[in-house]
Parts: structure tokens; sequence; C-alpha cells
């Protein structure tokens, strides 16, 4: 289990940043939560069969709604065509390159970055 405000530190970002993005992963059940001292959130599936496309469509929302037909249908398709393309990358494969990128040993806390390699690790 990982916490929000571990997440967020080795991001530098905001923990209810991290909070809302896991409600949208939990959502779309790709991870589950627990709550209490022992409580966190971990991946439902093995990250080798989540896609970045799984990722993107949890989290996008309706940020970009058209009311003309005729460009909402480019644009669905472009879409579909760009899932079907992120999901050619999965989480693990992602993290591999971004391990090589920035080892751990670069960041302020690696800690968080440590146990979640653990995780995905295959």
């Amino acid at each position: 289990m990982h916490t929000s405000a571990a997440i967020a530190g080795e991001l530098t970002a905001s923990a209810v940043m991290v909070r809302r993005c896991f409600l949208l992963l939990q959502k779309s059940g790709l991870i589950e939560q627990r709550k209490g001292p022992h409580g966190g959130a971990k991946l439902k599936l093995p990250a080798k069969q989540i896609g970045l496309g799984d990722v993107y469509l949890a989290t996008e929302g309706d940020w970009l709604v058209l009311d003309d037909p005729t460009i909402a249908g480019l644009l669905k398709r472009v879409r579909a065509e760009g899932v079907l393309a992120m999901n050619e990358t999965t989480l693990a494969q992602m993290l591999k390159r971004i391990k090589k990128s920035a080892p751990a040993a670069k960041t302020e806390n690696g800690t968080a970055a440590k146990a979640l390699a653990k995780e995905v690790a295959p």
C-alpha cells in the first residue's frame, strides 16, 4: 500500500491532487484503497496488464466536448486511436524507462519510488 502523502512527496505534488487521482483510478477499477493507519492504495492488476491508455481513460474527464458532429466524430476517432497507441505501453514498461532515465538515488526521497518499483517489478 502506498499513501497519497508518500506519493505526493515523491512527485513534489499536492496530496489532495493525488487523492483525487486515486479516486478516479479506483472508480475505473485500476487500484484499490484501504483506510486507516496501514491504509493506502495499490494496483488491482499487475502493472504489466495496465496500459497508459487505461490510466488516461480513467483520469481524462470531459475536457474537450464539441457540438459540431463533424469535428466531434473526428476527435472521437483520434481519441480512440490515441488510447490504442498508449495501451501499447504498460505501466511496468514506463516505470522501467523512468528508472533508467532518473534513478531513485537522484530524488530527494526515493523510498516511495523504490516501494512502487518493487510492487510492479516482474
